[in-house]
């Protein structure tokens, strides 16, 4: 079974189809990863062949979050560069594959260059809202500029509509790419990337699909890469210094720029001390006072386990390490999916959704007061205690199996 993964994004985006390329190798497939430039180094170095896609991301994390979105003009062009770039990259990453998986929203053109190849195609969402159901809305698009749902329209008149604005903003350029591959024109772009049984990598005890049975859904638990890098020294000894601390991350998100100093006091407005992750929006403590500590991308499972609690922007990846971890947690969305793991970890106890929008020093003390109390750390270890880690080598062997049935 010769499998290409790919994945468009940031490292919680790319990281589940490196762990699911970790356990397909595992079981003797061979696997390789399409994504970022940014990653290449980091997968490479394990041992998995990596071809770049795109251009690198990282500096997306410096842009001011207050600008405003693409004018329709500048998302044109973005998308017909983005399905251009796919159609000229993934067929050569994948020549003698036998399917591509897709991982997350970001590859329209994906299922279309499996299907000039004659090769399968598994398209996985990371969060069941990623996914079509009258149970809930669809995410906001950042792209276009969208809120979260608020609740007041019927679920399915907002799948109707999102499919509507995924044909109006992928599809002349995706059907143009098909017609020139001599492929017949698709008339509803988003169904044709999901696909009628699309797989869900998310935890089922903390994102379980809301139609259980639904044959048309497979939930494989979510992609976790085992990670046994230690900590760096200065952290160690930061730790070792005090009482646990809070732990501030925004990961790739785009963040004000008072943003770390706002975090820093509102931790010391607990009596608790910081660690803030620099995140590609670069974020710093206000001062370099020895109850704070700035550091760069770390081994988050071992992190999360040594801090009071964590506050970050809503991640898939970071919101389920975090409950791995059983640490309490104040998620602040900004987009896409983060509003719905907020709501989740709210509603499980284990932590608080902390309003939309830019947090204030105030905002988070609040926040803080609300997930450093007893109740709420018990409640988050038991929830650790559900978190399934087989997700990957259950997405592994369905790949596996599957090519072992198809006829050579």
């Amino acid at each position: 079974m010769r499998v290409l993964l790919s994945a468009i994004g940031s490292r919680g985006d790319v990281q589940p189809v490196v762990a699911l390329a970790v356990r397909l190798r595992a079981l003797g497939q061979e696997a390789r990863v399409c994504a970022p430039p940014d990653f290449g180094e980091w997968v490479e170095g394990l041992g998995i062949p990596f071809t770049p896609l795109g251009p690198e991301l990282r500096p997306t994390g410096k842009a001011d979050p207050a600008a405003p979105p693409p004018s329709p003009e500048q998302r044109r062009r973005m998308v017909e560069g983005t399905i251009a770039v796919q159609f000229e990259t993934l067929p050569a990453a994948a020549e003698d594959c036998d399917v591509i998986v897709a991982g997350g929203y970001l590859l329209p053109a994906a299922r279309s260059v499996a299907e000039r190849m004659g090769i399968g195609y598994v398209f996985a969402g990371y969060c069941p809202i990623a996914l079509p159901s009258p149970h809930h809305a669809p995410p906001p698009l950042p792209m276009q500029g969208d809120a979260a749902a608020d609740g007041a329209a019927d679920n399915r008149t907002l799948w109707e509509r999102d499919a509507r604005r995924w044909n109006d903003l992928f599809g002349a350029a995706l059907n143009a790419v098909r017609a020139s591959a001599g492929l017949a024109p698709v008339d509803d772009v988003r169904s044709h990337m999901l696909t009628d049984r699309p797989w869900l990598a998310a935890d089922p005890a903390l994102a379980p699909w809301p139609g259980p049975g639904d044959p048309g859904v497979v939930q494989t638990g979510a992609w976790i890469l085992p990670d046994e890098r230690p900590l760096p020294a200065e952290l160690e000894a930061f730790f070792d210094a005090g009482e646990p601390p809070v732990y501030f991350g925004f990961g790739s998100i785009r963040a004000p720029r008072d943003l770390g100093r706002n975090m820093v006091r509102a931790a010391r407005a607990a009596g608790r001390r910081a660690v803030v992750l620099r995140g590609w929006a670069g974020l710093e403590p206000p001062d370099d006072g020895p109850d704070c500590l700035s550091i760069g991308e770390v081994n988050q499972q071992a992190l999360f386990r040594r801090v009071a609690a964590a506050v970050h922007h809503g991640g898939a990846g970071t919101t389920t390490t975090a409950a791995r971890a059983g640490v309490p947690q104040v998620v602040v969305p900004q987009q896409f999916d983060q509003h719905y793991w907020a709501q989740r970890i709210g509603d499980l106890g284990a932590g608080t959704a902390h309003a939309p929008g830019a947090p204030t020093a105030g905002s988070l003390a609040e926040a803080l007061d609300r997930v450093l109390r007893p109740e709420v750390a018990a409640r988050a270890r038991s929830v650790a205690a559900a978190v399934r880690t087989d997700g990957a080598e259950t997405a592994a062997r369905l790949l596996a199996d599957a090519g072992a049935r198809s006829p050579s």
